[in-house]
């Protein structure tokens, strides 16, 4: 029970900061310096959105790699005697 307490405590205070970022514009009385904060805001978040790079094009590489090392094992084993 205590170790789930505890755990409830560490993550109450851990999302806290992030709720406090997000609200901190608002409370800024220069015009200029508040909508700068809120452009720092929405860059912050623009970047945290940014789909990954396809996966497509290191499995495509890892595959074309892999082709080669199986031509490569193939073409050694083809000087090998087989049943002699």
């Amino acid at each position: 029970m205590k170790n789930l307490l505890s755990i409830l405590i560490v993550c109450l205070v851990s999302t806290a900061p992030a709720a406090a970022v997000e609200q901190n514009c608002r409370f800024i009385q220069a015009k200029a310096d508040r909508e700068a904060c809120y452009k720092r805001q929405e860059e912050e978040l623009a970047a945290k959105r940014k789909p990954e790079p396809p996966r497509e094009s290191t499995t495509l590489e890892s595959l074309k790699q892999m082709r080669q090392d199986d031509d490569a094992v193939y073409r050694s084993m083809s000087g090998i005697c087989r049943g002699c």
